[in-house]
């Protein structure tokens, strides 16, 4: 057992370890990071430490994840039963708007209203996020065969047990693969959150764009690859296994 929890957990354990390290060792890199900017006086971002900026940006990540999951498959789930499928192409088109609008205008538009700081990115990519948890439900939850619906009422199960037991469980690998892509692609996209004052480790990347250093750049960029892998390879792990 514990062999094989060990490999199954491997490339996530790499991928998290590495982003640790690039986190805490990232000052011993100077050497090579003065090579890529070699005209500036500091080449190693240290406003906020590296650590600090990661916890800050899982939990903008986290938030909106939460938030966009239980709204998008909650809406999902309202508009596949009988008494709400007139509104299936409104929930569709309603999450498919969010993505039509770049999180940049998101925010443009949620500052005046929400002020600077967290709100605002957690607003945007609660909207971004939501397309591919609502589009993936729906998929999930329509390919279902209805003789296997039909096969539960059969059995004397209520709409509300059909949903749990049989339609849920059946839908999870689609319902969590549009999940894994939402966060995925959020990891990323949170970044621009130090735009409007939401510290994460897209303060690397805005501060070198500001003052023209690639190092800063090229810091928080692969911080943030290295954390969408993490994230993303343990995702793959939590996907159920196809049967055959």
């Amino acid at each position: 057992m514990t062999e094989h929890w060990a490999s199954r957990w491997r490339v996530p354990v790499i991928w998290g370890l590495l982003l640790l390290a690039g986190c805490l060792l990232m000052g011993q890199l100077e050497a090579l990071f003065r090579w890529v900017e070699p005209d500036s006086r500091d080449v190693i971002f240290s406003r906020v430490d590296f650590l600090v900026l990661l916890g800050r940006h899982l939990l903008v990540v986290s938030v909106a994840a939460v938030l966009a999951t239980l709204i998008g498959v909650g809406g999902a789930i309202a508009v596949t039963r009988p008494g709400g499928r007139d509104f299936l192409p409104l929930v569709a088109q309603v999450a498919s708007l969010g993505q039509t609008f770049p999180p940049v205008a998101v925010l443009a538009l949620a500052v005046p209203v929400l002020g600077f700081g967290t709100l605002p990115i957690v607003v945007a990519l609660l909207l971004y996020g939501l397309l591919p948890i609502v589009r993936n439900t729906l998929a999930g939850i329509e390919g279902i065969d209805p003789s296997v619906r039909e096969a539960a009422r059969g059995m004397g199960m209520t709409s509300g047990q059909i949903l749990r037991q049989v339609e849920l469980p059946l839908a999870a690998p689609v319902i969590l693969a549009g999940i894994r892509t939402s966060v995925t692609v959020n990891i990323a996209t949170a970044a621009l959150g130090a735009t409007v004052g939401s510290s994460n480790l897209g303060d690397p990347i805005i501060s070198g764009i500001v003052n023209g250093n690639t190092a800063y750049i090229v810091q928080g960029a692969v911080l943030i690859a290295l954390l969408a892998l993490t994230v993303d390879s343990v995702f793959a792990r939590l996907a159920p296994a196809r049967r055959a």
